[in-house]
C-alpha cells in the first residue's frame, strides 16, 4: 500500500482486468549427433538456416570413424530435411568418442613452427577432420609514429608492449641506434618511452623515445593478421592486426595472438566462432612479442636477402606483398575419432558445468522436439549395442523435461518384424517412432541415399504447428524432399504397424509421398497420439509460464479468482481457436480455484492447487462412410 504522508494529488496505476496467458512455442526441435566439426561443450547457440549449421559444424562431407569407417553425415542431412520441411528454430548438440582418450586435445588438428620441439603450436579448436587448415601470419608494418612538436619528439598512438620496428632514415648523420625490432615499454619514472630487443628490463633498454627524431628515425608497429584457410572447404577466417607479445593489453584486457586465440577466448560467441587455439608451449621460448618474432624469422624457410625474401627482409620493404610478409602453418591429422557411443549422446557434466549431449538441453525450456538423426543407423547388427541405449536416452531426457516429445528413428533395412521388436521394447507417452527410412537425392554424390525420418518428421512438426496447429496431428502430409521410401509399405501391412505405435511412411498414387500415422508408442490410450501430447505439452507450458506472477501473493481468495480467470480466458480462446470439444465453452473446459480444491493443510503450507480439465480433439483416424440401399418413397 502506498504512503500518504504530505497534501497532494497521487496518481496511481491499477489493473482492472485478468493477466493473460501466452500460448508457448512448439516448433524448437533439438538434435543431438555427430558432426565435421563444431564446439562439444559450450551451451548451444539457435541455428535458423541450413548455412548457419555449415558455418559453425560443418559441411555435408561424410563422417569417418575410426580413421577407416565413412558413414553418411546424418546430421547435416537431419538438418537439410529439417528446414526444407518447414523447420524454422533447431539447436545443435555435437557429440564426440576420440580416437585416444589421453589426448590433450583429441581429435584436433595441430601444427607448429618448424624445431624440435616447436617454440609455438596451433590447434584446431574442435575436434574433427575439417579442422584441417592453412594459418598464414601476415606481418604488417604500420606507419611511422614518430613526429617532432616544438622540438619534443611524440610517439603517436604508441601502446605499453607494441613490437616496433626502429629504422635509421638514409638521412640520419651516423645513426646511434641501430635497425632492429624492439618492445615499447613505459617507463613510469621518467615518464617516457623505453625500447628493449630482448627481455622486458627496462634497465637493459637500448634506445629512449628522447633518442630518436622524426626527422632522423622511423618507428613502426608490427601487427600480425592471421588467415585460416580450410583445407577441406568452408569459410575463410580473418583476424586483422593483432599484438604480438603476449602481455599486450588494451582498455585494461588482454587482446594479444595469444589471448586472441586463447583456450578460453573473452566471449562465448568468439568460443564458438574462432577455428583454431594458439599456443605457446615453451613459456622461457615466447616470453615477449619480440622474440616471437624472432622465432617466426628463425622458422622462415626463406631466410636469404636474395629472392625468395626472407621474412626479415620482406618486412623492410616498403611494397612488398603479403605472400612475402608471411609465413604459413599447416594443421593436419585431425578426426572424426570413434562412432560415438551411447555414453556420449546421453552427456555429462565436468568440474567446470559444462555440459555435453543431451545434458546440454536440460537448461533450454524452448525446446519441444528432440531427436538423433542416424543414431539408428546399423541397429539391427554393427550399432546393435548402442543405438538401443541411444533410442532410451532420448526418451528419458523427453519424460525428464515434461514438454517434449522425442522423435524415434527405426534402425536402417528393417524388415517389419525387426520394427515390431524394436518397439516390443519400448513404451513412452513422450515419443513416436517412424518407419521406415526415407529416400533422398544426396547433394554430395548425386546419388540416391536413404536418410533416417527424424529430421523430415520434426520438420513436418514445424510445419503442422505454423500452418495449422499443434492440436492437428501431424499426418497426412507431404514429405517434401522424399523420392521414395526404403520399402513400400501397403495397407495390410500398415494395418500391422499402426495398431502398435509405429508410424508409416507411404506412397499413394496421385498424392505422393506422405506421412501416414501420428501415434506414441505408449500403452496408455489416453496417451495414444501424438498431437494430443504435444497440445497438452503446449497448455502445460504456456500455463506453467503464464502464471509464474502467484508465486508469493497473498493465497487468498482474491488470488484464486484472479487465477480462475487467467486460465479461463486463456481456455476460452483455445475453445474459440478450435481446439476444444464441445459446442459451448462450459462443455469444453473447466477451472477451479477455490476451497473445494484446498484443504486447509494446503493452505497452511503454501500451495495453492487449481484444477484443470479440457475436452481435446482426437484425430479422425479412421473415416467411416456407411452406405446402404433406399427406398425412394420411404421416409427417413
Amino acid at each position: 500500500m502506498s504512503e500518504y504522508l504530505a497534501p497532494g494529488v497521487f496518481v496511481e496505476e491499477v489493473s482492472f482486468r485478468a493477466k493473460s496467458i501466452e500460448g508457448v512455442s512448439t516448433t524448437t526441435t533439438g538434435f543431438v549427433g555427430p558432426t565435421r566439426y563444431g564446439p562439444l561443450n559450450i551451451d548451444p547457440e539457435i541455428v535458423t538456416s541450413l548455412v548457419e549449421f555449415e558455418r559453425t559444424y560443418g559441411g555435408r562431407d561424410k563422417l569417418v570413424f575410426d580413421s577407416s569407417v565413412e558413414i553418411d553425415n546424418y546430421m547435416w542431412h537431419g538438418v537439410r530435411a529439417f528446414f526444407e520441411e518447414g523447420g524454422k528454430r533447431i539447436y545443435i548438440s555435437r557429440v564426440f568418442t576420440p580416437l585416444d582418450p589421453t589426448d590433450t586435445r583429441p581429435g584436433c588438428a595441430r601444427g607448429g613452427l618448424p624445431g624440435s620441439p616447436s617454440s609455438m603450436m596451433v590447434f584446431a579448436r574442435f575436434p574433427g577432420r575439417a579442422g584441417d587448415a592453412r594459418v598464414s601470419f601476415v606481418f604488417n608494418v604500420g606507419q611511422s609514429l614518430l613526429s617532432d612538436v616544438g622540438g619534443v619528439t611524440l610517439a603517436n598512438s604508441l601502446q605499453a608492449r607494441d613490437v616496433v620496428w626502429i629504422r635509421p632514415r638514409a638521412s640520419a648523420p651516423s645513426p646511434a641506434i641501430e635497425d632492429g625490432y624492439y618492445l615499447a615499454l613505459w617507463d613510469a619514472a621518467s615518464e617516457s618511452w623505453a625500447f628493449v630487443s630482448s627481455g622486458e628490463d627496462i634497465t637493459s633498454a637500448e634506445a629512449l623515445l628522447t633518442d630518436l627524431s622524426a626527422a632522423d628515425y622511423e618507428l613502426r608497429v608490427i601487427t600480425a593478421t592471421v588467415v585460416v584457410q580450410p583445407l577441406n572447404g568452408g569459410d575463410t577466417f580473418v583476424a586483422p592486426d593483432l599484438p604480438l607479445d603476449p602481455k599486450h593489453q588494451r582498455a585494461g584486457s588482454p587482446d594479444s595472438l595469444f589471448a586472441y586465440f586463447a583456450e578460453n577466448p573473452a566471449s562465448q560467441s568468439r568460443a564458438r566462432t574462432l577455428p583454431i587455439v594458439i599456443r605457446a608451449d615453451d613459456v622461457a621460448a615466447i616470453g615477449t612479442g619480440t622474440e616471437l618474432l624472432n622465432a617466426f624469422f628463425d622458422a622462415d624457410p626463406n631466410a636469404s636477402t636474395s629472392p625468395p625474401l626472407g621474412l626479415r627482409a620482406a618486412l623492410q620493404i616498403n611494397d612488398s606483398t603479403a605472400a612475402e610478409r608471411s609465413l604459413a602453418i599447416l594443421l593436419s591429422d585431425g578426426n572424426d575419432g570413434s562412432r560415438p557411443t551411447a555414453d556420449a549422446y546421453g552427456g555429462d557434466v565436468d568440474s567446470a558445468d559444462r555440459k555435453t549431449g543431451l545434458r546440454q538441453f536440460e537448461d533450454l525450456e524452448d525446446i519441444s522436439i528432440v531427436a538423433a538423426p542416424g543414431s539408428t543407423y546399423g541397429y539391427s547388427d554393427s550399432y546393435a549395442l548402442q543405438a538401443p541405449s541411444i533410442v532410451r536416452s532420448l526418451i528419458r531426457h523427453a519424460e525428464r523435461m515434461k514438454y517434449c516429445i522425442a522423435v524415434l528413428d527405426s534402425g536402417d533395412n528393417m524388415a517389419i518384424s525387426e520394427v515390431r521388436a524394436m518397439r516390443a521394447q519400448l513404451d513412452s507417452k513422450y515419443a513416436a517412432l517412424y518407419y521406415p527410412w526415407v529416400r533422398v537425392l544426396d547433394p554430395l554424390t548425386q546419388r540416391e541415399v536413404h536418410m533416417p525420418p527424424s529430421g523430415f518428421v520434426a520438420g513436418i512438426y514445424a510445419r503442422n504447428d505454423v500452418n495449422r496447429a499443434v492440436y492437428k496431428a501431424p499426418a497426412n502430409e507431404v514429405v517434401n524432399l522424399a523420392l521414395g521410401f526404403e520399402r513400400f509399405l501397403n495397407k495390410a501391412q500398415q494395418e500391422v504397424l499402426n495398431p502398435e505405435g509405429i508410424n508409416c511412411f507411404r506412397y499413394f498414387e496421385g498424392r505422393g509421398m506422405r506421412l501416414w500415422g501420428a501415434r506414441t508408442i505408449s500403452s496408455d490410450p489416453e496417451w495414444k497420439y501424438v498431437n494430443l501430447r504435444r497440445y497438452f505439452a503446449y497448455l502445460e507450458r504456456s500455463i506453467d509460464k503464464g502464471t509464474q506472477w502467484a508465486v508469493f501473493e497473498p493465497n487468498g481468495e482474491q488470488l484464486w479468482a484472479n487465477v480462475r480467470r487467467t486460465i479461463e480466458d486463456f481456455l476460452l480462446n483455445e475453445w474459440q481457436n478450435g481446439a476444444l470439444l464441445g459446442d459451448k465453452p462450459e462443455k469444453s473446459f473447466f477451472v477451479k480455484c477455490d476451497r473445494s480444491t484446498m484443504s486447509q493443510n494446503d493452505l497452511d503450507n503454501g500451495r495453492l492447487i487449481c484444477l484443470i480439465g479440457v475436452a481435446p480433439l482426437r484425430p479422425a483416424e479412421f473415416v467411416i462412410f456407411r452406405i446402404g440401399q433406399w427406398t425412394a418413397d420411404r421416409k427417413v
